[in-house]
């Protein structure tokens, strides 16, 4: 199919699928155009036990869309500039050792940890997986997605200062969990031997250089902006920003992510404040919102589509059903640690690390990166991992989303109730 038809066809589930939704399911937008989709898919499949060409035309077109192509490096920069306009700069600033903890420190022990558990566990199944094959999925399951977390939190009813932690957190930390997988990959292909002063010097010029870039183009734009007072030329401003920015960041070897995280905060918030008439402000923000929503709903269509061309057996599915406590259980670690470091300094909620533990979102972040491992090595050997990794990971970002996605909102609130008690 033509790239016109793929979006065709995406646009359509997603404008269907949000119908019914809204007329029968009634779930969170997000969650229920998965839910649908999941079922759609799940039903082309069992109709292709009777009618094989109906699952081989899905499975053409499903495996025709390039799905890490699609978000890391197309939707997710205009999805993260979005999400960053409407975070308050000062709220952050405020978290600001608790988010940097929780989007480095954690994620590292959340990496090591789910790697060895994962490991453990696999081997007791009898799934074989080069160790450095789980560093990899502890690397790519350990962020939380912030497409995921700002879509269901906007639900939730958290203390502001929770959902802070959770929305700055996934703004940054999957920048940081790129870096790790990225920095893990060219270990697990040869490329570079284990070696700390390479994978930090990845690091910075990744995320702190990534940083860096997306302040100096946002500066930029804030100036543009403040020499205009015509709304349309503003949001196309903030449009190229997105677009222009993310790609120049990827072409540099920076962090598009936290370009444009860093970025969506200055504009969202300097600029809002000093560059934009109170018009202005109305049409960006209309028009961001929309972006987000049309985005967000294409997206979470994607992830339920994908099922039709992963490869499931019972092993895998038990793998992928015993690897959900182990990625929880990595969380409550990397979570409680700092969250009880800094308790000595900062006056946190008393069930922070309980509501943090459970709204830490994995989505589409953590396919797309597994989708990325090739099938085939440099040298033309098969990766058997793969498969593997899909399924569980696929298995962890389908209960993350619909279990704790659709209960966060009443851990939040028994944690309220408990401490009124």
């Amino acid at each position: 199919m033509e790239l016109f038809d793929i979006i065709a066809v995406l646009l359509t589930l997603a404008a269907l699928f949000s119908y019914i939704n809204h007329r029968w399911f009634q779930l969170p937008t997000s969650i229920g155009l998965m839910v649908i989709s999941l079922l759609f898919s799940l039903a082309l499949i069992g109709l292709g036990f009777f009618v094989p060409a109906i699952e081989q035309r899905a499975e053409a077109i499903i495996a025709g869309i390039d799905f890490n192509e699609t978000l890391m490096h197309g939707m997710l920069g205009f999805l993260l500039f979005a999400g960053a306009l409407h975070i308050n700069l000062k709220n952050l600033a405020s978290q600001r050792w608790m988010i940097a903890a929780l989007a480095s420190v954690g994620v590292v022990v959340s990496t090591f940890m789910v790697a060895g558990l994962a490991w453990a566990v696999l081997w007791a199944v009898g799934v074989e997986m080069r160790f450095i094959y789980c560093l990899l999925f502890g690397a790519l399951i350990s962020p939380t997605d912030p497409i995921a977390v700002l879509a269901i939190l906007k639900q939730a009813g958290a203390p502001k200062s929770l959902e802070t932690k959770i929305a700055g957190e996934s703004l940054f930390n999957d920048g940081v969990g790129v870096v790790i997988f990225l920095g893990l990959w060219e270990i697990a292909t040869g490329e570079h031997g284990f070696d700390i002063g390479h994978l930090t010097a990845l690091f910075f010029q990744e995320a702190v250089g990534g940083a860096v870039f997306g302040l100096a183009i946002g500066l930029v734009a804030f100036q543009m902006l403040r020499r205009v007072d015509n709304y349309s030329v503003e949001i196309l401003i903030s449009l190229a920003l997105a677009a222009g920015g993310y790609a120049l960041a990827n072409a540099l070897h920076l962090s598009g992510p936290i370009a444009m995280v860093v970025a969506g905060l200055l504009i969202g918030n300097h600029g809002r404040t000093w560059a934009m008439s109170e018009r202005t402000r109305e049409h960006l923000d209309t028009f961001w919102e929309l972006a987000d929503e049309v985005l967000n709903a294409v997206l979470f269509v994607l992830i339920g589509l994908e099922v039709i061309i992963l490869t499931f057996t019972g092993q895998f599915l038990v793998a992928g059903l015993l690897m959900i406590p182990v990625v929880l259980l990595a969380r409550a670690v990397s979570v409680g640690v700092p969250v009880l470091a800094i308790r000595r300094w900062q006056i946190l909620h008393p069930r922070a690390a309980r509501i943090l533990t459970w709204g830490g979102l994995r989505g589409g972040i953590s396919v797309a990166l597994a989708l990325s491992i090739p099938a085939l090595a440099h040298d033309g050997s098969a990766v058997p991992e793969r498969d593997v990794i899909l399924a569980i990971t696929y298995v962890v970002v389908v209960f993350s989303i619909v279990v704790q996605g659709l209960t966060i909102g009443r851990v939040v609130r028994m944690s309220l109730a408990e401490e009124t008690e």
